[in-house]
């Protein structure tokens, strides 16, 4: 009896043993060794990119003016690692982007009760059957063929015929990708805590409790004429969605480009086929915007971080 006894508390200390070593809190023999790490994170290598390595260099001039004799101070630059595309986004890729575009317009009509009306297409509630920020479900196929009349209807009006040729195309006018982001350098800025008390945190500022912070907040909406409007609004701060800045773009190349930037040239077959012939699928995307370009950098992380949480 005295045997098993024995036996008990010492197989209860081992089992509280083996626990402290799993813990947040255990160490090896009292020394700081920091809290499991879980699982090991890698970072995926993008689809047809490449790594650029981290580097340094001095900005500005690497020798004396030769004419006046100024030295020009230099400053190091470092730069950190990032990844680049090996080529430039060809109309294959840049196309994705606007087909996905042209397929999110589809789904909201389709779930609209002015077109199908079809509640599948837009997810209102989570699988608890509690309410959500609703948003697209791209899970569900949009019926290309063997559509209702109201589904067809759907499809066909991001689609426009041409006057004179006839022919059926995409509504450029409606290709347009609204995005956010969430300013969070901004929002920690002391000055800008909505808290008066703390912005006086770790620093020997003293503030006005009773300042006005007044922000710069982006935002973006398309009138009843169809057209975008971007703006920036200057209003006292109220809220951390204050930081949060919206952005609309067309995001459809300019076709037209080959013939008003190149008017000495017979560019107008390129004018017609460049962006839709098959033929020119590999070829660099042009006509491209610096907006539309920073949208399609802003639509190919959100595409990628999706991907990836799935």
């Amino acid at each position: 009896m005295t045997i098993k006894k024995l036996i008990i508390p010492v197989l209860l200390l081992a089992a509280l043993a083996s626990c402290g070593r799993q813990g947040i809190g255990s160490s090896i023999g009292g020394e700081l060794t920091g809290v499991p790490v879980g699982k090991v994170w890698n970072e995926p290598t993008p689809y047809n990119m490449v790594l650029v390595t981290r580097g340094s260099y001095q900005m500005g001039p690497g020798e004396i003016d030769s004419l006046w004799g100024i030295d020009i101070p230099t400053r190091g630059v470092s730069v950190d690692n990032f990844w680049m595309d090996e080529a430039e986004i060809t109309n294959s890729q840049y196309k994705q982007f606007v087909f996905w575009v042209r397929d999110s317009i589809i789904r909201e009509r389709l779930a609209d009760p002015a077109y199908a009306g079809d509640d599948l297409f837009k997810i209102t509630e989570d699988e608890y059957g509690d309410p959500v920020q609703p948003h697209l479900n791209w899970n569900i196929p949009i019926p290309w063929t063997r559509n209702t009349e109201e589904e067809e209807a759907a499809i066909n009006s991001v689609y426009i015929t041409h006057p004179i040729t006839k022919k059926k195309m995409l509504d450029a006018r409606q290709m347009n990708f609204r995005y956010e982001w969430f300013d969070a350098t901004e929002a920690a800025k002391r000055q800008n805590r909505l808290n008066p008390q703390e912005r006086i945190l770790n620093t020997d500022i003293t503030v006005n409790p009773e300042e006005v912070i007044m922000i710069s907040k982006d935002t973006a909406y398309i009138d009843g004429e169809g057209r975008i409007v971007n703006e920036t609004l200057t209003r006292p701060l109220s809220s951390l969605y204050d930081f949060v800045h919206t952005k609309i773009v067309n995001i459809y190349p300019d076709t037209t480009c080959w013939v008003n930037d190149f008017s000495n040239a017979n560019n107008e077959p390129y004018m017609r086929n460049y962006f839709s012939h098959p033929g020119y699928a590999h070829h660099p995307v042009v006509g491209v915007s610096w907006e539309a370009a920073t949208a399609f950098c802003e639509w190919r992380t959100m595409f990628l971080r999706r991907g990836l949480q799935r």
